[in-house]
């Protein structure tokens, strides 16, 4: 059986040391790459291509549901195992949208993250109870399906949202300009388009909106 290479995304050095000696434990298993940010976690899947990235939900710079966007769309076979410390209908709503094949609790990683890894190796899911019941109840299919976890009215766009995630991060235009590679002009107008689009008029309602849409933690 080949060997399984494993990229590993969590803003806590801590928790990624002991998911590191929990799957290092593990016969045909290879921890390829640590990330310590959504961003860092993206620039890493491309260039390790590794069969699993395991994602924090929360991290700096990019959450990790934006991440898993984003890693899928350039490395559609990549599987996304789900690691977050919380099990709310929103966020495993986001979670299922955003492709990822996999969603546990950190509390449960002692006991599941093998189990999880070895499903994914053999192209399986591996849920939640809850999370699998929600799916079983048919919870996202025909009328039952419901948006991401967005205001109504209020669609951003997938760049949009890093730009949200940023400014309630408190990052400057320039600072937003050089994490996404723009220039400050165009980050500058990005900022203006969304406050516009949100009716904010301070980054303090910029960071409510982001807390109310699980795009940062409060």
């Amino acid at each position: 059986m080949p060997t399984l290479k494993i990229l590993l995304a969590d803003d806590h050095e801590i928790v990624r040391k002991g998911l590191r000696s929990v799957i290092e434990a593990q016969r045909e298993c290879e921890v390829v790459g640590e990330a310590s940010d959504g961003r860092q976690a993206v620039a890493l899947a491309k260039e390790l291509n590794p069969d699993v990235v395991i994602l924090d939900v929360s991290m700096p710079q990019l959450n990790g549901l934006e991440a898993t966007r984003q890693i899928l769309k350039t490395r559609p076979q990549t599987k996304i195992l789900i690691l977050t410390m919380h099990e709310t209908d929103p966020l495993i709503r986001g979670v299922l949208d955003a492709g990822a094949r996999g969603y546990i609790l950190k509390t449960d990683a002692g006991r599941d993250l093998v189990a999880a890894i070895e499903s994914l190796r053999r192209n399986k899911t591996y849920f939640t109870s809850r999370v699998s019941q929600m799916i079983l109840d048919g919870f996202l299919k025909g009328n039952n399906r419901t948006a991401e976890p967005e205001e109504v009215g209020v669609r951003l766009t997938p760049r949009q949202r890093e730009i949200v995630q940023l400014i309630a991060e408190g990052k400057s235009s320039k600072e937003v300009a050089v994490a996404l590679d723009l220039s400050v002009k165009t980050a500058e107008t990005h900022r203006a388009n969304i406050m516009r689009k949100l009716d904010c008029h301070s980054v303090s309602e910029v960071v409510r909106y982001a807390i109310r849409n699980k795009i940062i933690e409060a």
